[in-house]
């Protein structure tokens, strides 16, 4: 029988031995690739952190002292061994655990957002609050795979670096750079180990502080020897360990150590905890770690992979995405244009610049989880005579709002945005779905933005986009597999007609992937023998002017969008409408404005309404609702009330 099921929470690590914790450690590597086969998820980041989550657990108590992940993909382990290791097989499946910390699944979860370089905000605000209600809690931010690159994290440590909150007292804050990377130099041995041990020794400080005043103290020579001593202090300990960074700031500073050591992690750990103040505890860990495919594997060690065989690592073949279709055309434009440029914020293989990297890697610049200076570095690019092409999740271009507004559309520069995982992306949960885009993109003056409906149009629509060099433009991309290729059967303006079926009764306007969902909508439609009109607008800021006529010449006008409602294409589109005194009834369907719990895209838009079946199901009942309001009006007798046409028809406004 196995440790792993005996584990209800962080307080049963502690009767365990080491040979027992050893055995443990292998439990849960078991566990993390048994669990992430058939279904993927974040397997690399969390073989690295086995022993580093052990050892927090070990060392601190939590609950009630708070630990912090960043980004909360590294948390896995950390729902193991709080209580919820017999439900670990349900992660990332609706009503299962989630991918990320979450405060509805265990008291020992704090921040869900898995937007990365938040850790060390929330910890110094946390920490502070503790202080000045005279808790004595610590707060643990485990800060890693990449986050130390924003510059959010580093805004956090000029802060932490303050000093103590005077009469409040110091903030117990405890700060893991869980590094995976090769931007440090390892530890060099057992006189660093010491050096480390004694600077943490709260003695230690008082005993500097108590030389720093004698010295000072004295005429002439006092402050010049106290500077010589601390500068001989300092060049011993700087080519010891790479500390100087932190130093600098006025944090102290514990490590490097192999995060892989779990004794050494729980020394290191105790150590900084005992300190009192603000500490940096640097450990050194291998993304992938005891998994032989993962460690080899050359990208990105698992960092998030799909379905996989356990024994061999090899991925479950997939068709192409909608990233692919992206990849490949940009490809065929780098030959075509020397002036285009890439960049993406440390998500060179997800968004499907990998392509572009290898062959013009002098024109790619992977910027690291840096997106605003992504933006603004690509307004460099543009005033400098290229055309950039930044590429990143829609869900992370938020960040980066106040850049794209002012940094790029202020000053009327071509560059384009391409925005993978548009919409519902579902098992990664709420903060990563991609809904807010269409919305907050809408208030930036001369912005243009594109939603291609099919695989075809993301060449097409890319081309159009880079080809603008006067304004920004965006182009979102869905995530996985797109529909079959839908070929129109006309133009209006620049918008392409998919459908057009008998009688002007129903104008739907499907936008981006939401347009194969329209069609599959006017065939039920037509058994019904009711008349539709389908539109893919391509271009949906601004809108094509051609669109104004066609709402004019049908009865109902339906937009159906993967977007939050509010602020949205449909919400635009009304405005539109209302300023040019078209009085057409009015249906918007979209994504309701909530924070979406994780489930497969499919069962999302089903739960909110999203499909062919339900829509239809909706548009029939309008329909019959308008007939009859005809009718009314037709008939002799005092006018109609509510329900005529130009009013809102009986059944509300549903999304």
């Amino acid at each position: 029988m196995g440790h792993l099921e005996h584990i209800t929470g962080p307080q049963d690590l502690r009767r365990l031995d080491d040979h027992e914790l050893t055995e443990l450690a292998s439990e849960i590597r078991d566990e993390l690739i048994r669990t992430c086969s058939p279904r993927g998820g974040h397997l690399g980041p969390n073989l690295g952190v086995v022993e580093l989550t052990m050892a927090i657990h070990r060392v601190f108590d939590s609950p009630r002292d708070r630990v912090v992940f960043d980004t909360g993909h590294q948390a896995y382990v950390h729902k193991m061994l709080t209580g919820r290791a017999n439900r670990f097989d349900t992660l990332r499946i609706e009503g299962g655990l989630s991918g990320y910390p979450s405060q509805a699944e265990s008291e020992h979860d704090l921040v869900e957002n898995s937007h990365a370089s938040t850790s060390l905000s929330y910890a110094d605000g946390l920490a502070k609050a503790y202080a000045i209600r005279g808790e004595d809690r610590h707060v643990v931010a485990v800060i890693g795979d990449g986050a130390l690159t924003g510059g959010m994290a580093w805004e956090a440590l000029n802060n932490i670096a303050e000093g103590p909150l005077n009469r409040h007292g110091d903030r117990r804050l405890v700060m893991i750079v869980n590094d995976n990377g090769r931007s440090y130099m390892p530890t060099v041995g057992g006189l660093a180990n010491h050096l480390t041990t004694l600077r943490t020794n709260p003695r230690y400080e008082q005993l500097l502080d108590v030389v720093k005043r004698r010295l000072n103290g004295v005429r002439g020579v006092g402050p010049a020897v106290y500077d010589a001593l601390h500068a001989m202090k300092r060049g011993m300990k700087d080519a010891l360990a790479p500390q100087g960074l932190f130093e600098d700031l006025g944090l102290k500073y514990v490590g490097p150590i192999d995060g892989h050591d779990r004794a050494a992690v729980e020394q290191a750990l105790t150590q900084a905890k005992r300190f009192g103040g603000p500490v940096i505890v640097h450990v050194m860990t291998r993304k992938g770690f005891g998994y032989d495919p993962a460690e080899r594997h050359e990208a990105d060690q698992f960092h998030q992979i799909g379905p996989f065989d356990v024994e061999t690592g090899v991925g479950t073949p997939k068709g192409r995405i909608w990233t692919d279709f992206f990849s490949e055309e940009m490809v065929a434009l780098g030959a075509e244009r020397q002036d285009l440029v890439a960049i993406t914020a440390a998500m060179l293989y997800p968004v499907g610049l990998d392509r572009f990297a290898a062959a013009y890697p002098e024109r790619t610049f992977d910027v690291g989880i840096a997106e605003q200076h992504a933006v603004t570095s690509a307004a460099g690019l543009a005033m400098g005579g290229m055309h950039p092409v930044v590429a990143i999740y829609a869900t992370f271009l938020n960040r980066a709002f106040d850049q794209v507004l002012m940094d790029v559309a202020l000053h009327r520069l071509g560059v384009t945005f391409v925005l993978d995982r548009a919409g519902v992306t579902g098992d990664d949960g709420a903060s990563h779905n991609g809904m807010w885009d269409m919305s907050i993109l809408q208030v930036v003056p001369g912005l243009r933005m594109s939603s291609p409906r099919d695989g075809a149009r993301v060449g097409e629509l890319l081309r159009e986009s880079i080809a603008v060099d006067d304004a920004p433009t965006v182009m979102r991309l869905p995530k996985g597999p797109p529909q079959a290729d839908i070929e129109a059967v006309d133009r209006s303006g620049t918008m392409d007609v998919l459908v057009r079926d008998g009688a002007r009764d129903v104008l739907i306007v499907g936008i981006g992937s939401m347009a194969a969902v329209a069609v599959d909508v006017a065939g039920r439609l037509a058994d019904q023998g009711i008349g539709v009109t389908v539109v893919d607008p391509r271009w949906v800021k601004p809108w094509d002017p051609t669109i104004v006529d066609l709402a004019r010449d049908h009865r109902l006008v339906v937009c159906v969008e993967d977007n939050g409602r509010v602020g949205g294409c449909g919400s635009t589109l009304l405005q539109l409408l209302n300023d040019e005194q078209v009085d057409t009834p009015f249906r918007q369907h979209a994504i309701p404005q909530e924070f979406l719990d994780h489930a497969k895209r499919d069962a999302i838009l089903e739960r909110i309404g999203l499909t062919a079946q339900a829509l239809a199901r909706g548009i029939v009942e309008d329909v019959t609702a308008l007939d009859r309001t005809d009718d009314e009006l037709s008939a002799p007798g005092p006018e109609a009330g509510p329900g005529r046409l130009g009013q809102p028809v009986d059944r509300g406004m549903e999304d």
